[in-house]
């Protein structure tokens, strides 16, 4: 195929072109005064962005103009709009003689896509490619067409058309069907030429063809290898969620051109979205050497540390983003939702109000402005925030975001809290109050589409905000308090990837750890308590909703709710609580400890399946087994059987105490898929109304032996009957962990119970939990039975006998009796408590 025939001797072709460029400028300068009835002329930069914060189309024409050989690919967009004045001025400035200069220029290079061996045709071609690069895209349209006319096959004019139809804008369908219709006609004429089979990639991409662009990048990438082909491929792979494949193309890109922060970058997203946080820090790093003022590379990196747990290495590297670019939208939304989480609530304010004046729409800072107002006391303000979320409802077709998902429910649990502020807490119950489908639906996230809902009434102005308290307006028995608390508190912390230590939540817990020691201390004594408006002698569950309360007010955000309390309906369907070890190429990196203990259950499990269902076939599963060490080597084997071949599911079983040798049902494992990097790994614990019951009786047979055990314990401080008490509290909350009957925050919940219980018994808890260990309530699920579990806990814990001055604390129900108080101790300043020593430790 010809690229272009040759034109007759002479200049008519230059003197055509001539007359056209005239015309096209005399339309240009019109436009300025006439643009209502010349609409096509507005020059808008296309900015295409593409999903998971990877580089707009338009980043990616820049990044390839250093690379590439073709130099319509260095030709810049203008900023041009012709409603305005002082951009559009050089574009109309440039008279006849320079855009024809311009095209001479180009043409003796031969510097445009598909190039003839005619230089008058070449001449023409350059003045529409000129056109192009000055955003002129009707008019190169036209001059194209123009000479398609008389050479219907001219290759570089219908390339030419197809990328002036893509740059008008792919958000009208007709100029992105026009694109790949041009740029589908030159793949047929020329099927030879990657840089077509790329620039239509281009065009799908933003459409969502991902598959199609693929196949064209890849087809691209047999024809000429490059770096940009790798890492334009790579970015789609990347946006598909196929990461390692991302990875691999990111990598070849780097092999060939080894100076590529942004392909750098990337390789980092790739680890990072896979749970490989320490080697996503590296390829944050090496971006960084690449490009030391690379704002993205900062922001990525500081996010990683704050997926580690690592507050401080997080903040100076949001920092290092914001020196660059104190407007950076994304890095101040990450940095302020990274300090909520750390419980610094008035830093996490600041970054969410700067986050909201550079973009007053970005759902997610306005969201987390109002969840923090709420989470302080500030009422009035959360809510006209939630409010502002509401009403930015998505149009048709667009999926909702999580925060407007969730922004109702918590708008109603805000006016809830606001109702009940000076209510003491001992006269009511949030399980109850709260209409059985609202808290459903919420621990659920589901769409707030509930029947019949009838809203919590609005904001009481007689009910004033939560004011801030010095910590200094405290009397120095509280002010010890507290400081103790916020020690007792930091002894839950996790010391593994995935956790973010919170200072809010140490202190609440900390503080739900005291009360509990006080009221199971003051049940020994034949102590009533008062719980939900009566009184009368203490249950297990009161024990546990000492430690509810104050989860639940350290973070709005959180439904923790009792199970049990749910509609009759959704209980009788099953409740599961379900967490993703493996999903995809995601990898949970808080769980990864426990991966070996539950590979191992689940390969003694398939043995006893196979013995059961397929012995003859027992020795083949039980060699292929040896050779299983991870997750992934557990495919081959479901294979074996037709049964398991898409999946399967193992039941761990609760051995009771109560009755020997019953069991209950614990969690479920479940593992499905075909290939690596397709594979659902995950457990779940179930809770139906069946299931609660036959743990309730469990439960409340331990605790009923716990009490009068503790009784027996505050006449005689004899050692055996110490580790009695405290086996009994650490099988009670065994079967509570195992059981899982809550929504959110069990683990912290039932771990806070275990210190306080163990206080009351004159035992403190001073060691950490290990390294490593992401979840007390996994050691329990794992845990052959509660014995074993309660050897395991004692092993770290380090049990001492607790300190006298304990008692000389204050009550913690009776210091603060009132959500008011809880927050305004949550509010305080904590700092002071880092100068002074703690009397009681």
């Amino acid at each position: 195929m010809r690229l272009g025939k040759m034109a007759p001797a002479g200049g008519c072709r230059a003197a055509r072109g001539l007359r056209v460029l005239l015309a096209v400028l005399a339309l240009a300068r019109g436009a300025l005064a006439l643009t209502e009835q010349y609409p096509t002329l507005s020059l808008l930069k296309q900015r295409q962005g593409m999903a998971g914060g990877c580089a707009s189309a338009g980043e990616w024409v820049e990044q390839y103009s250093a690379e590439s050989d073709s130099s319509f690919l260095r030709l810049r967009e203008s900023d041009c709009d012709i409603g305005g004045t002082s951009s559009c001025e050089s574009v109309l400035s440039l008279n006849t003689e320079k855009i024809l200069s311009q095209a001479k220029l180009l043409a003796e290079q031969k510097r445009f896509p598909f190039a003839t061996d005619n230089d008058n045709t070449n001449e023409e071609l350059a003045i529409a490619y000129v056109l192009i690069g000055n955003g002129l895209y009707d008019e190169a349209i036209r001059h194209f067409s123009t000479m398609l006319q008389e050479e219907p096959e001219l290759v570089s004019a219908i390339y030419g058309r197809g990328i002036a139809y893509g740059k008008k804008g792919l958000h009208d369908m007709k100029n992105a069907e026009l694109a790949l219709f041009e740029l589908s006609r030159v793949v047929s004429l020329e099927p030879d030429h990657p840089e077509v089979f790329e620039q239509r990639a281009e065009i799908l991409s933003p459409l969502g063809r991902i598959s199609e662009a693929l196949s064209d990048l890849t087809k691209a990438i047999q024809l000429q290898p490059s770096a940009r082909l790798y890492r334009h491929r790579g970015t789609l792979y990347f946006i598909s969620e196929d990461y390692a494949t991302a990875h691999e193309d990111f990598q070849r890109s780097l092999e060939l051109n080894k100076n590529q922060p942004i392909a750098m970058l990337y390789k980092g997203l790739t680890f990072f979205h896979r749970g490989l946080l320490k080697e996503a820090i590296e390829s944050f790093k090496e971006a960084l050497k690449q490009k030391a003022d690379f704002i993205d590379a900062y922001k990525s990196l500081g996010q990683a540390y704050r997926e580690l747990g690592n507050f401080d290495a997080a903040t100076e590297n949001f920092q290092k983003a914001l020196l660059l670019n104190q407007n950076h939208v994304q890095t101040l939304q990450l940095k302020g939702m990274m300090l909520y989480h750390h419980g610094s609530l008035d830093e996490a304010l600041k970054n969410f109000k700067r986050c909201l004046q550079l973009e007053p729409y970005n759902e997610v800072c306005q969201y987390m402005k109002g969840l923090s107002h709420v989470a302080m006391g500030h009422f009035y303000e959360g809510i006209k925030a939630q409010t502002k979320v509401m009403l930015n409802d998505p149009l048709p077709g667009q999926k909702a975001t999580p925060e407007y998902l969730k922004v109702k429910y918590l708008r109603e649990y805000s006016r809830y809290l606001h109702a009940h502020l000076d209510t003491p807490l001992t006269e009511y119950n949030t399980d109850i109050d709260l209409p059985g489908n609202f808290k459903d639906h919420w621990a659920k996230n589901l769409p707030f589409l509930i029947e019949n809902y009838e809203e919590q009434p609005g904001l009481q102005p007689h009910i004033k905000d939560v004011l801030f308290q010095n910590f200094e307006s405290y009397k120095p028995d509280v002010q010890e308090l507290i400081c103790v608390a916020d020690h007792l508190g930091s002894m839950m912390q996790y010391e593994t990837p995935g956790f973010l230590p919170n200072k809010r939540i140490h202190r609440a817990m900390g503080l739900a750890t005291l009360e509990v020691m006080q009221a199971v201390q003051r049940t020994w004594a034949n102590s009533k308590v008062r719980m939900n408006g009566k009184t009368r002698l203490m249950q297990w569950r009161d024990m546990f909703d000492i430690a509810v309360k104050w989860r639940r007010i350290a973070d709005p955000d959180q439904p923790v709710l009792w199970l049990d309390q749910m509609p009759a309906r959704s209980l009788s369907r099953g409740f599961n609580n379900h967490i993703n070890l493996i999903r995809g190429q995601v990898i949970n990196m808080r769980y990864l400890e426990y991966f070996e203990k539950i590979l191992h259950f689940i390969k003694d499990r398939i043995l006893v399946y196979h013995g059961a269902n397929n012995p003859k076939g027992l020795l083949e599963v039980r060699e292929a087994l040896e050779k299983v060490h991870k997750v992934e080597d557990l495919l081959p084997i479901m294979k074996f059987n037709s049964k398991t071949r898409d999946g399967f599911t193992v039941n761990t079983k609760v051995p009771s105490l109560k009755d020997q040798g019953k069991e209950y049902d614990g969690f479920t494992i479940t593992i499905t898929g075909d290939k690596v990097g397709n594979i659902l790994f995950s457990v779940e614990t179930q809770t139906t109304e069946e299931r609660t019951q036959l743990y309730h009786a469990e439960i409340d047979a331990l605790y009923k032996d716990l009490t009068a055990k503790g009784k027996i314990l505050i006449l005689s401080a004899e050692l055996g009957e110490v580790d009695a008490v405290c086996n009994l509290i650490l099988s009670l909350v065994y079967y509570f962990y195992n059981l899982m009957p809550l929504s959110r925050g069990s683990s912290v919940i039932a771990y806070s119970v275990i210190m306080g219980a163990l206080m009351a018994s004159g035992k403190e808890v001073s060691g950490k939990i290990p390294k490593g260990k992401a979840s007390i309530k996994y050691i329990a699920m794992t845990a052959p039975g509660s014995e074993a579990f309660s050897k395991i806990a004692r092993s770290w814990m380090n049990l001492k006998s607790i300190s006298p001055s304990y008692k000389s604390l204050p009550s913690v129900s009776e210091t603060f009796p009132t959500l008011r108080t809880m927050i305004e101790v949550l509010n305080t300043d904590s700092s002071h408590c880092l100068k002074k020593p703690i009397v009681v430790v």
